[in-house]
């Protein structure tokens, strides 16, 4: 075992980096994505003594693994007791299915969990050198706000986040816009894998090299590995003993949810299945099943905004783990092991329709409230459980993850629901806050003309 994990790209030709450089970079140098070269283990002794742990003390053991040697304890300790201060609710439905709620933080989104770690863990680092970051972000609805609030007012970091103008909700769009000071907002017309081309281009311009230029988006290996801690969270408080399987059902967009479930299992946690839930944008379900991959583009627009992805990034990491090679355009030039893969996951394409039913049969039966995002999810785990007889599934552990906050969707909620969500506290007054945001097409050189003008 080497003093600490180097990283690598899944296009396999940029030098191995530490996780410092991996974090700060955001992308490889070829265009490719940052995985460990190492995937550090739990012992079942280990996950056996996080079931008296809190959130922050679970935390502090998995990502402590991966940065061994690269930041001191006591350091890692206080940002992570810093980052994580709100709770996460495991939701029993029937049985032993349950729902875990990731949209208890200060927006309100999963996207707190990793926002919050990275943001904090760049500001060590940056402070230490005495350097700056740019750093550009993609958005399909929740990962701008969650960056933006956990970026905001940091002196050594500047932000630019880019969303598809008609696929994010008013209030969404306006935990982003009405920020300011080092934030600022883009609306773009376009999809969400028109803000994500437009950033990864600004990435591979050597021209732009002088403005530092990072992500924050699940590109960023820093969004992953805190993500992978809620999975070992769910599991300690919730199995019956530290070597019990359990199935995840996870709501998928740009994947980097489902690759932190993946790192988890590859690290020691006894996973049965992860159930992967797409909405209309299907080509993930269609990978699985016909071993061939073709992007959607332009992406689908469904009212689970935050999964129109027609082109997930973090695929190329998934495909990296089952040992074969696809690079940021979806080209596979090597196959992963795709029967250990379909072993590991099964995956559904939900519709809107079905998505809607879900709403007013999980608030019918359980009272349940879920959001479009977490519908999905719970969607897929029932075509999954109908493929079983209740003796096979009745006492086994099921987690399927809400990832956003009902109160983000009211309209919706109450076509279907005939009321409004309560509002949490992180909600609360935005319609009263001026907002500011600027708009532009979704060509390069437009986006280029932006960037060089604004940013020194």
């Amino acid at each position: 075992m080497s003093d600490f994990i180097k990283f690598n790209s899944t296009n396999l030709n940029s030098e191995e980096v530490s996780f410092s450089e991996a974090l700060l970079k955001g992308l490889a140098p070829d265009g490719g994505l940052f995985m460990p070269l190492e995937i550090p283990k739990l012992s079942i002794a280990e996950i056996e003594s996080l079931r008296t742990k809190t959130y922050a003390e679970i935390a502090f053991v998995i990502i402590s693994k991966f940065l061994r040697g690269q930041i001191d304890d006591k350091e890692l300790k206080a940002l992570i007791d810093d980052a994580y201060n709100f709770p996460v609710p495991l939701k029993k439905a029937y049985d032993r299915k349950y729902v875990m709620r990731l949209d208890q933080g200060p927006t309100a989104s999963f996207k707190d969990f990793a926002a919050r770690m990275m943001g904090r863990l760049m500001n060590y680092y940056l402070q230490k050198e005495n350097s700056n970051l740019l750093i550009l972000t993609a958005t399909s609805g929740d990962t701008g706000s969650a960056i933006a609030n956990a970026f905001y007012g940091l002196d050594n970091i500047k932000v630019v986040v880019l969303f598809p103008i008609t696929e994010v909700t008013n209030r969404q769009r306006k935990q982003m816009t009405t920020l300011g000071k080092n934030i600022q907002i883009v609306s773009v017309e376009g999809k969400f894998d028109d803000c994500q081309a437009l950033v990864k281009e600004a990435f591979n311009d050597r021209s732009l090299d002088y403005l530092n230029l990072s992500s924050a988006n699940s590109i960023n290996i820093g969004r992953l590995i805190p993500q992978i801690v809620y999975y070992f969270y769910a599991h300690s408080k919730l199995s019956k003993s530290a070597d019990e399987s359990i199935t995840f059902c996870i709501p998928s967009g740009n994947f980097g949810n489902m690759m932190g479930g993946v790192l988890a299992s590859f690290m020691g946690l006894p996973v049965e299945k992860y159930i992967i839930a797409t909405n209309s944008n299907d080509e993930f379900p269609i990978l699985l099943e016909s071993e061939k991959y073709d992007k959607i583009e332009p992406s689908k627009n469904c009212i689970s905004s935050a999964m129109n992805v027609g082109h997930p990034s973090n695929l190329a990491r998934l495909i990296a783990l089952f040992k074969g090679v696809m690079d940021e355009k979806g080209n596979i030039h090597k196959k992963p092991d795709f029967e250990r893969l379909r072993n590991t996951i099964t995956s559904y394409s939900i519709t809107d329709v079905e998505t809607k039913m879900t709403i007013a049969e999980a608030y019918k039966s359980y009272k349940l409230l879920l959001e479009p995002h977490g519908a999905v999810g719970w969607t897929a785990l029932g075509k999954y459980l109908n493929n079983l007889t209740t003796d096979e599934h009745k006492d086994k552990l099921f987690v399927s993850l809400e990832t956003a906050h009902p109160a983000k969707f009211p309209e919706e909620i109450n076509q279907i629901l005939n009321f409004d969500p309560e509002l949490p506290d992180s909600l609360k007054g935005l319609e009263e806050i001026e907002e500011n945001y600027l708009n532009m097409g979704k060509s390069y050189a437009e986006f280029k003309r932006f960037l060089v003008e604004n940013y020194k």
